[in-house]
């Protein structure tokens, strides 16, 4: 283990996703990225750990790239999830994905993020306003409370499974 919270964070994240099936390479990234020090290329999170200012920004783009059917997953590059859908599916996976891990939520919610509301965002996620969860729902990743019930499971942020399969 290191004495550096951001490697010890960022070795964390990495070790979560070789866990969850969705693949990342370490390289040097020639080009300007959405986000500094990440990439994507059919389907891998590329990262250059030189460039990388926030390891939250990980489970970001991982978010992304979780919450598409695999065949199309392995087709993605570069910037994923242009859509308003597809980044409030991401923003709810990435705030599962920190709980799940037991990070901070200003971990992925970082001043240098989301047009300016971060705070907001780790407001209303901490009190349990959630957004993208029925989205979530519907691919059959997760649970509203209501419908956990129901299924005898634990409710968001509690996932079923975190990467959507094919079919």
């Amino acid at each position: 283990m290191t004495d550096n919270p951001e490697l010890a964070t960022k070795e964390k994240i990495l070790q979560f996703f070789l866990d969850i099936g969705i693949p990342v390479k370490k390289t040097e990234l020639a080009r300007q990225t959405f986000l500094p020090g990440i990439s994507i290329e059919h389907g891998t999170i590329l990262i250059d750990e030189s460039k990388l200012l926030h390891p939250g920004d990980l489970l970001h783009e991982a978010g992304h790239l979780a919450v598409i059917p695999a065949q199309k997953r392995q087709q993605t590059q570069n910037n994923v999830g242009m859509k308003a859908a597809e980044e409030m599916m991401a923003i709810a996976w990435s705030y599962a994905a920190l709980v799940h891990l037991g990070l901070e939520p200003s971990c992925v919610f970082h001043d240098g993020g989301y047009r300016g509301e971060s705070e907001s965002l780790i407001e209303n996620f901490t009190k349990g306003r959630y957004f993208g969860v029925p989205m979530l729902q519907w691919l059959g990743l997760t649970a509203d409370g209501k419908r956990a019930e129901e299924m005898g499971i634990k409710p968001y942020p509690s996932m079923i499974k975190w990467v959507l399969d094919d079919g």
